[in-house]
């Protein structure tokens, strides 16, 4: 259901498959069963995770793993209740995105050109496309090579629930993918590697993988000087969003480009612009550092 009728990612499907084998296991110690939990055994798996030291970010999602397999149970009539609609979502605060500066963008793409060959042509094209378009990373190395092949304007890419949305590129990314695409084209491939933008003959999947490019990026953030616990693709995703509001585009186009379902979703990034702001105003204005009276 999950797959077929939610349109869920492969990441999503693993989560929640760790957390019901977790709570299958934590189940079975107790003597009950999967099927037949009641709400008093679901409340002791959170509450048990939670005394572990988990995040707040993974309890809530492993709630959003119960609801959403014993919704699916009492809507298949599997059984007459739903044990997980009595539970409660732990309120957690949403932390502000973490960016990068343009001058600090501007110093990993300095990075990139300096590499030589087949891989800094390659770092150079990943990172100008993602900062060019916000992708999400999994996007970016599943990327066809047909999405490039006429030099577009715009790429086509397929996001979450295979939804496609339209991408505008800059000039810099196209000529950074021209020369890409050139120099691809002169690497031998066989095999599901021919039918992506950054092939991997090394990876089972065909393709660049996401730890490898993130390793790239920690790699480039070292040669421009910055910190690398500070560089990610999804760094650079929430960089492509804050200074494009920054410029003054439109909400509702970063959020279509950035291929979110709920505006409220890409509204965390104005709250980004809002610290910005309340910080420049305490280190610059003449009143600022002086004390009530």
């Amino acid at each position: 259901m999950m797959t077929a009728e939610r349109g869920a990612s492969r990441n999503t499907i693993e989560s929640y498959g760790r957390d019901l084998d977790g709570l299958n296991v934590f189940l079975l110690k107790r003597g009950g069963e999967l099927a037949s939990a009641s709400a008093d055994d679901l409340r002791a798996w959170l509450s048990a995770a939670s005394k572990s030291g988990f995040a707040a970010s993974t309890a809530a999602r492993r709630l959003s793993t119960l609801r959403q397999f014993y919704r699916f149970l009492f809507a298949e009539r599997l059984r007459a209740d739903d044990p997980a609609s009595a539970l409660d979502m732990p309120r957690r605060a949403r932390p502000l995105p973490k960016i990068l500066s343009i001058e600090e963008v501007d110093a990993l793409m300095g990075a990139a050109g300096r590499l030589q060959g087949v891989g800094g042509l390659r770092a150079r094209a990943l990172l100008e496309t993602i900062y060019a378009t916000g992708m999400r990373v999994s996007e970016l190395v599943t990327l066809p090579v047909s999405a490039v092949e006429r030099d577009p304007q715009m790429l086509i890419v397929r996001g979450k629930g295979d939804k496609e949305r339209l991408v505008p590129l800059t000039e810099t990314a196209r000529e950074a993918l021209a020369r890409w695409r050139t120099l691809r084209g002169e690497i031998k491939l066989a095999g599901k590697a021919q039918r992506f933008l950054f092939p991997s003959r090394g990876a089972a999947e065909g393709h660049l993988t996401r730890q490898r490019f993130a390793q790239t990026l920690k790699e480039l953030a070292l040669a421009a000087g910055l910190d690398p616990a500070r560089v990610s693709p999804h760094v650079l995703r929430h960089a492509f969003a804050s200074h494009l509001l920054a410029g003054g585009a439109d909400l509702r186009a970063v959020q279509v480009m950035l291929g979110h379902s709920d505006i409220s979703t890409t509204q965390i990034y104005t709250h980004v612009l809002d610290e910005r702001l309340k910080s420049l105003v305490n280190q610059h204005h003449p009143l600022a550092g002086r004390s009530k009276p």
